[in-house]
């Protein structure tokens, strides 16, 4: 028997993405984060502080002055921000249903979900807590290595096995962006992720390539796809953006 989605705090959400990969330190945090700027400049909204109540539950918290990119983390509910989050499954998985059931979200184009690397309890968590909501799929990260573009091989078995779709993959730190004369250089090997999409018989989002500029707005806070257009990496993340958004949504 299907699970059935209950009117809550997703109901106003039109399009969730969960963003995966089967290993750590592949980027998906930052192709999370340019995604959903990328997004909001295609006039969609997507998704120390402190998060506030309300009577719907926890309230995200918003970015930007127009409010159209909101965001929630567990680091917003630890009281230092040097605590470590030291829990075993059961509470980790209730924190995940929490964060599905328990934040207003409001009205979004699109829910991008930033998911733990591997295929952990916390990817089963998600992807249960989600399925009575359609997600429209995952973008699967990888960077151009062997090593990392195996371990995505069992990312996409995760996403078969558990019936989500996969929208497509992107291969970050496709070469290096020169800071003085914006060439691309290929300091790791290039085209592993664009492989592997054909044999696997998904589509290939675009290649991402390391830029120093990026790097800097990630850690200033700042809009990279505002402030620096002529970048070679805007260029694939707004290319990336523009396919989502030409994403069907799933036939029910």
């Amino acid at each position: 028997m299907e699970a059935v989605a209950e009117p809550g705090n997703l109901a106003g959400v039109r399009h969730i993405i969960l963003i995966l990969s089967g290993k750590g330190g592949v980027g998906k945090s930052t192709i999370s984060t340019e995604l959903a700027l990328a997004l909001r400049h295609a006039g969609k909204k997507a998704q120390g502080r402190a998060v506030h109540q309300c009577d719907s539950g926890w309230v995200p918290v918003f970015v930007d002055q127009e409010q159209n990119v909101s965001l929630m983390s567990v680091g917003f509910l630890l009281e230092k921000p040097d605590e470590a989050v030291v829990w075993r499954g059961p509470k980790k998985n209730a924190l995940i249903k929490q964060f599905v059931c328990d934040v207003a979200w409001g009205q979004l184009d699109y829910l991008v979900v930033d998911t733990p690397p591997g295929t952990s309890d916390e990817h089963m968590a998600a992807v249960e807590a989600l399925r009575p909501y359609s997600p429209l799929g995952a973008i699967v990260v990888t960077t151009p290595q062997a090593v990392s573009v195996g371990d995505v091989r069992r990312e996409l078995t995760f996403c078969r096995k558990t019936g989500l779709r996969v929208i497509g993959i992107v291969e970050n730190m496709s070469g290096y962006v020169c800071p003085h004369c914006t060439e691309c250089t290929n300091v790791f090997s290039r085209g592993g992720g664009e492989e592997l999409a054909r044999h696997a018989g998904v589509p290939f989002l675009g290649s991402v390539p390391l830029d120093p500029k990026l790097t800097r707005s990630l850690e200033e806070g700042r809009d990279f796809i505002q402030e620096f257009p002529h970048s070679p990496a805007f260029h694939a993340l707004s290319a990336i953006a523009r396919k989502v958004l030409e994403t069907p949504a799933q036939l029910s």
